[in-house]
């Protein structure tokens, strides 16, 4: 998730009950089915049958949607706590 998020950082989540209420551009904590063991942080890109699909935003160093289908998003991020506090970045300009 670099640059919005770097390796070290620790972030605060709420679960999620209501998968509708994920909106394109949250930043997510999810499960791949194909990979249940996998817990993984990634951004919202839209809706999809079976989930979402998700995406890092680093297109080039991101397991994600592309390589294992719908996620299954169990929490949304709303903090990112150490060692940089303050909200999650907005998904960078592409």
């Amino acid at each position: 998730m670099s640059p919005t998020l770097r390796d070290g950082d620790q972030v605060l989540a709420r679960s999620v009950r209501d998968p509708s209420r994920v909106r394109p551009g949250d930043v997510v904590v999810a499960r791949f089915p194909a990979r249940p063991e996998l817990l993984v942080v990634k951004r919202v890109r839209r809706a999809v049958e079976g989930g979402h699909w998700v995406e890092g935003d680093n297109a080039v160093r991101s397991d994600d949607s592309r390589a294992f289908g719908p996620a299954v998003v169990v929490g949304r991020v709303v903090a990112r706590l150490w060692p940089r506090p303050g909200r999650v970045a907005p998904a960078p300009e592409v």
